[in-house]
């Protein structure tokens, strides 16, 4: 079986614990207003590789993976391409190395929970705490991703919540507090990422001709980061 890829990441430091390498897939089901990767929506994009092949690429950086790095799938959205991401993850698992799934959640069939029981940890985005932001700003209702969770949790399968930080969208206490209620229901989340909202994509947009739809917002600042993980954490 082969999968479509869009590209490599060969020493990723902030993909999941230690260091990993980072397999980027094509493809998107969802339209995120502050998404960063619109060259991977296309499904027919990119190139194809045999998880075979990818192993190989994994194994030559094993040495720098120590006792928590491994690999990570992202995108693009892995869950897409569930059947090959699983025969990537078993190969690995073959090789003792550690899997992370990062994901948006928005897909739970036997395929992607077929997925899950060769995954090690997930990265999850919860990335709004609204069912109206989400259907506005991503293009799903916020049940979804609740579902993957709880599936998750469920599962026992270790989770890392990440929430990107948007200006004049989500940097409120109000957001804070809710995404805190949500942690307190599934003990498998053990970690908490709040991610500063970045415009570095805006060149990509403008390449693809595309419009950019927060383009217009401000970026995060560490600051306001601070404080509210002082709301998360209190």
């Amino acid at each position: 079986m082969n999968g479509r890829i869009h590209s490599f990441q060969s020493l990723g430091t902030v993909d999941g614990p230690g260091v990993r390498f980072v397999v980027f897939f094509q493809g998107c089901n969802l339209r995120c207003k502050c998404c960063h990767n619109p060259d991977t929506w296309d499904h027919a994009g990119g190139t194809e590789y045999a998880a075979s092949d990818i192993l190989k690429k994994v194994i030559r950086y094993r040495e720098y993976f120590g006792e928590e790095g491994g690999i990570t799938l992202s995108g693009g959205e892995p869950l897409l391409q569930a059947e090959f991401a699983h025969e990537l993850f078993s190969l690995c698992h073959a090789e003792g190395i550690h899997t992370c799934l990062d994901t948006s959640g928005s897909i739970l069939n036997d395929k992607a929970k077929t997925l899950l029981d060769e995954t090690d940890r997930v990265l999850l985005d919860i990335k709004y705490t609204t069912d109206e932001q989400y259907r506005e700003n991503v293009g799903c209702g916020m049940k979804t991703p609740l579902d993957f969770l709880h599936y998750l949790n469920e599962k026992k399968i270790p989770v890392t919540i990440r929430q990107v930080i948007i200006p004049t969208v989500n940097d409120d206490e109000e957001n804070i507090l809710a995404l805190k209620e949500i942690i307190k229901k599934y003990p498998c989340i053990d970690k908490v990422e709040l991610l500063p909202f970045r415009k570095i994509c805006q060149t990509k947009y403008d390449n693809m001709k595309l419009h950019f739809p927060f383009g217009d917002r401000p970026e995060g600042k560490k600051d306001k980061i601070d404080a509210l993980y002082k709301l998360l954490i209190k």
